[in-house]
Formats: C-alpha cells, sequence, structure tokens
C-alpha cells in the first residue's frame, strides 16, 4: 500500500548492496590489474576510478550496517508507520475536499 511517505520511510537493502558491492570491487580490481599489464593505461585508470568509487560505496554500507537497526532492521523490528495525516474531520485523501474529488469538468463543446 503506498502511503505517500516512501521517500521519508524507504529502507535500503543494504545486505544485497554489500554482496554486490564486493562483487563490484574484485572486478574492477580485476580490470585495473589486467588492463596494467596489456598496455591500455586509459582503461587501467577507468577502472581504478571506479574501483575507488566501489571501495567508497563498500565503506558506506559497511559503516550503515554497524549503525544497526535503524538503517538495516532485521526481521523483528516492525515497520516506519506512514505519517499522521488526520485531521480534525478524520482521514482525508490531499485531493479530496468536503464536497468531493478536487477534479476539473470535461469542457463544453459548443456546436455552430
Amino acid at each position: 500500500m503506498r502511503t505517500g511517505s516512501e521517500p521519508a520511510t524507504a529502507r535500503s537493502a543494504l545486505r544485497a548492496r554489500l554482496w554486490l558491492s564486493v562483487w563490484g570491487l574484485v572486478w574492477t580490481a580485476f580490470g585495473t590489474a589486467v588492463f596494467a599489464l596489456v598496455g591500455r593505461p586509459g582503461w587501467a585508470v577507468a577502472c581504478g576510478v571506479l574501483l575507488l568509487i566501489v571501495t567508497v560505496d563498500l565503506a558506506m554500507i559497511v559503516r550503515h550496517l554497524r549503525q544497526g537497526p535503524h538503517y538495516q532492521p532485521g526481521r523483528d523490528v516492525p515497520p516506519y508507520q506512514p505519517p499522521d495525516d488526520y485531521g480534525p474531520g478524520g482521514p482525508r485523501h490531499p485531493r479530496w475536499s468536503r464536497r468531493g474529488p478536487s477534479y476539473s469538468r470535461p469542457p463544453r463543446h459548443r456546436h455552430p
């Protein structure tokens, strides 16, 4: 169910990102070494830059995993509650007023 609060309450699959980063780290290290040995310095530099980016991403993921359940909740942690959109009149849809949905009427065609 969409609540409209997904950007504020989104969770990241950090363990999946961890393994994908490890996979990227292995391949970029391999690519850097192979291209350096073959004599392709441009490709070696490109793989080296990617290696640096993947390493920083991996460090950030490990940091978030170590910070605990706020960043990587376990199965015993319930999902975040959506924000309260209840006013004095009860729950309201943001595009609805008390008169009903606020959409414009279709244009009337006038025939000559």
